[in-house]
């Protein structure tokens, strides 16, 4: 057991694939109070918390298992990706159940989202939107990540980004104008939907 705590997640769900079951035990202590803890600080229930939670290993282990486990980056933010998606599934369904209908009358109040505040799937989601949105925003060049951080979270015009750059307002233009077309070129080769569906 000494020997698989000191190896790499990808080391460890490699050695569980090939039927080391405590490999795989190792991984589930190594993560579980961070995924357990995502889970309740979004869903606020210790129960629904502790379904979701086993969930999230039941089909990890099925994942593995069955070969489906591709190692695109880190275990961690692969778990936590399948325990965000359960969040989303129970809130669907959670809606979908608690939907009340009012069919007689001609305008659904209950139903209307014109009427409410964003729904926590809505939340969820752009919330995951705004983390792939950072990471693309991580993988530009300096000049253009620069320009773009300026301008859409300091909310600095391209008078003010270019007396802080030493560059021409048209050069920053430019820079900004190559960020926004490799951000959208980044998000389609990597599968990134920047958008609520």
């Amino acid at each position: 057991m000494e020997t698989l705590k000191r190896m790499a997640d990808e080391e460890l769900v490699r050695a569980y694939s090939q039927g080391n079951n405590s490999a795989f035990d190792c991984l589930l202590m190594r993560h579980k109070k961070s995924i357990y803890n995502y889970i309740f600080f979004i869903v606020k229930s210790r129960e629904i918390t502790e379904d979701i939670f086993q969930d999230t290993f039941v089909k990890a282990i099925t994942t593995i298992k069955q070969e489906k486990y591709v190692e695109t980056g880190k275990f961690k933010a692969w778990i936590t990706r399948i325990a965000h998606n359960l969040i989303i599934d129970y809130f669907r369904q959670e809606k979908k159940e608690n939907t009340i209908s009012n069919d007689e009358q001609e305008v659904d109040l209950f139903n209307n989202a014109s009427l409410c505040d964003d729904t926590i799937e809505d939340v969820l989601i752009m919330n995951q939107i705004h983390l792939d949105v950072r990471k693309l925003i991580i993988a530009l060049p300096e000049n253009q990540r620069e320009v773009l951080e300026m301008r859409y979270y300091k909310k600095m015009s391209f008078k003010e980004i270019s007396d802080v750059t030493g560059v021409s307002i048209n050069t920053a233009l430019g820079r900004m104008r190559y960020a926004l077309l490799n951000m959208r070129k980044l998000a389609e080769e990597n599968n990134v939907i920047l958008t609520l569906q």
